[in-house]
């Protein structure tokens, strides 16, 4: 994967703006259309440079970043369930390197000794469909989907129909449980079933409705309306894990998964305990060497922490566990011939060049085009149209045109343009910058339509029925052209009805979804507005900080001209010069103050409220100094911060509590001229325990 050490804030933001765009729309492709354009290497390239950038600049991370986000919104003509326990997915690992990484965070984290043995567990990574199963009183009384992690598809008749999961459980087993695993289609089924479709479709007339790989085939399977045609198909399923359950039959990964197994469900026979590193590596070779002659695809192997103990205690990060890992198998290149390059604009005015290529199947996905990033990446590759272009699949870098075969052709170099394709306004790249952005700002429709879609998209405001087309249709007529025009559309409500595809019911639905949101979350309301560098977490941590979102628009309107109030935003946590920058920027553009107000004068962002538990320290701001003996610094500050405390690196005059352990030297000094209150290790494990208890 290229370094992002090079990487400005500026250009950081906007690639994760980028990668966000694109990684939802293959989420939807992939999970509720079952229909992906590119590979599972391809995406899971994707998510690898996320992660990297993120890792380097935390305070962009998005609302919409794959980081908190697990698959897409569940298919509309299935029922919406929310997960009694999130359904997260895991992060990825390339490399036995990066597998040693993760083992070595697992023994930071919970401050383990050298050598102390960290048990795994190994199982090849089914590519299927998950699904979580839930029993009461030893019956199946519900099977849901992924679907985006806290919201699945009801799909329980359906799975009622699949041989391999038992309709009741044994009598020993517990009153409540989930089992979690994998749907899936073996291969030679999946050929036999798309033969049998195309020998169906012959002679009607019609297309034959063919699956692109099983995976596909198990997704299609699985969703069906009609449960007999579910119940026609060969699915199968293979239990890896559990969610809600009102009692764990045992205290190890192992032990658990022995007792599913035990209830009747199948469980992957290269299931194996590892007792070290190189014994977990051992299994993911001699796995990946039998991968060809496996029944079921398979895209990697998972390794989890053996003890439940010590996942409790490590937990989650943004969308995956501490305790977990999918260690991926390589792919593949492709060559293929690059027909165009278009130029695509973004909400932030970003002109993004894209590859169109000559169709190439990859691991059996159709690639049609592939990013460009920038004009320093044409110009490193040297690509035109015509060229004969190779395409990377490893799982270390984008997936992107990685190689031109043909870059010593004579063919005329390819320009970038110095006009917006939408407004024809200037395109030029700030100081510093390598991205080229257009000028045009409000007057460019492609921003003004790209920054509607963001101010309304899931992460954000998240209103229902005003899609993709339906903002553009509405722009169109010109009744929407600011975010507060939206709080406006029920003047049109007669218009609307009389428009093609629009009846009473879906025209009061619409309505009904934007007067529900009069009163929104003030941090996705912040993060709607879609100020440049201010992502998901980065707009909550404002809003956490100064109470609201009129408060943040104050102090952000101070700091154009007022040291102090820019201090005030570099103050927060998280909050760096590029981020105080980009506020004051934006608060000091007399149109956008303008649509402020106006937006304000149709909502009401409430004041911010903590999800966290209360206690003794809730609102404090805690510095932990010295060494940690019973829990490393990663765990504290995760146990503050759930707590409702603030966790800072520096003792000031903001400081409320010191957390002291053996060594701590120049901050206890400091904490005593300022008069702040210190505890040892034992006094903080006492808070935590209360807090616990309440």
């Amino acid at each position: 994967m290229p370094s992002t050490s090079p990487l400005t804030e500026a250009a950081a933001a906007a690639e994760l703006e980028r990668l966000a765009a694109l990684i939802a729309y293959h989420n939807a492709r992939y999970h509720t259309d079952d229909a992906p354009e590119i590979s599972d290497a391809e995406y899971d390239a994707l998510i690898r440079e996320n992660a990297a950038i993120e890792a380097a600049f935390p305070h962009l991370v998005r609302a919409d970043s794959p980081s908190v986000r697990v698959g897409a919104a569940p298919a509309a003509h299935l029922a919406k369930v929310a997960h009694a326990r999130p359904m997260f997915s895991l992060d990825n690992a390339f490399s036995d390197e990066e597998v040693g990484e993760f083992v070595g965070r697992v023994r930071r984290f919970l401050n383990l000794g050298e050598d102390e043995p960290v048990l795994l567990t190994a199982e090849p990574k089914i590519d299927g469909l998950s699904c979580s199963i839930r029993y009461e009183n030893r019956r199946l009384v519900r099977a849901l989907t992924r679907g985006d992690g806290q919201v699945g598809e009801d799909v329980t008749t359906n799975v009622r129909t699949i041989a391999d999961i038992p309709a009741t459980l044994p009598p020993h087993a517990p009153d409540l449980f989930e089992v979690r695993g994998e749907i899936y289609m073996e291969k030679d089924a999946f050929a036999e079933l798309n033969a049998r479709l195309l020998a169906e479709a012959e002679g009607t007339g019609k297309d034959a409705r063919q699956f692109a790989n099983p995976r596909n085939a198990a997704a299609g399977s699985l969703r069906q309306k009609d449960a007999g045609v579910t119940a026609s198909r060969p699915l199968r399923f293979f239990a890896w894990g559990w969610g809600e359950t009102s009692n764990l039959p045992g205290d190890t990964q192992s032990t658990v998964i022995a007792a599913i197994r035990s209830w009747g469900f199948p469980v992957a026979d290269a299931f194996r305990p590892a007792n070290t590193l190189d014994a977990a590596l051992d299994t993911y070779k001699a796995i990946e060497a039998a991968r060809a002659d496996l029944r079921f695809d398979i895209d990697g192997v998972v390794y989890k922490l053996d003890r439940l103990d010590w996942q409790a205690r490590l937990g989650f990060v943004g969308r995956a566990p501490r305790w977990g890992l999918a260690h991926k198998f390589p792919a593949q290149q492709a060559q293929t011939t690059l027909r165009d390059i278009d130029i695509q604009v973004g909400r932030t005015g970003k002109l993004t060049p894209v590859a169109r290529l000559e169709p190439v199947t990859v691991g059996g996905v159709v690639v049609t085009n592939a990013t460009l990033h920038n004009a320093d990446e044409i110009a490193r590759l040297g690509v035109r149209p015509g060229d004969r272009v190779v395409l990377q699949r490893a799982g270390d870098v984008i997936p992107q045109i990685v190689e031109n075969l043909t870059r010593d052709e004579p063919r005329a170099a390819w320009t970038f343009p110095t006009l917006c394709p939408e407004c024809r306004s200037d395109a030029v790249a700030e100081e510093g910058e390598v991205d080229i952005r257009c000028t045009g700002g409000l007057i460019c429709p492609a921003q003004r339509v790209e920054r509607l879609k963001h101010f309304v998209s899931r992460q954000a405001m998240d209103i229902d029925g005003l899609g993709e087309k339906t903002i553009q249709e509405f722009f169109g007529l010109g009744w929407l052209h600011s975010p507060a025009d939206i709080f406006r559309l029920h003047q049109h409500r007669e218009e609307l009805l009389t428009r093609e595809g629009w009846k009473e019911k879906s025209v009061d639905n619409l309505l009904a979804s934007i007067e529900a949101r009069r009163a929104p979350d003030p941090a996705r309301f912040l993060f709607g507005l879609g100020i440049r560098h201010v992502g998901a977490v980065t707009a909550r941590d404002l809003v956490k900080a100064f109470g609201s979102v009129e408060a943040v628009a104050e102090v952000a309107i101070r700091a154009h001209d007022d040291p102090t109030a820019r201090a005030e935003l570099t103050g927060v946590e998280g909050i760096g010069p590029v981020v105080a920058d980009a506020l004051a920027a934006f608060f000091a553009e007399a149109h956008n103050r303008e649509a402020w107000a106006d937006l304000l004068g149709q909502v009401a962002p409430p004041a911010y409220v903590s999800n966290v538990r209360a206690s003794a320290v809730s609102g404090k701001t805690i510095v932990f100094t010295g060494s940690l003996e019973t829990l490393s610094r990663d765990e504290a500050k995760a146990q503050a911060e759930s707590l409702g405390a603030r966790v800072s690196g520096s003792v000031s005059a903001k400081t409320d509590l010191i957390v002291a352990g053996p060594g701590a030297g120049s901050k206890l000094k400091k904490a005593a001229e300022l008069g702040i209150e210190v505890i040892d290790e034992a006094g903080w494990a006492a808070i935590v325990a209360a807090a616990a208890q309440s």
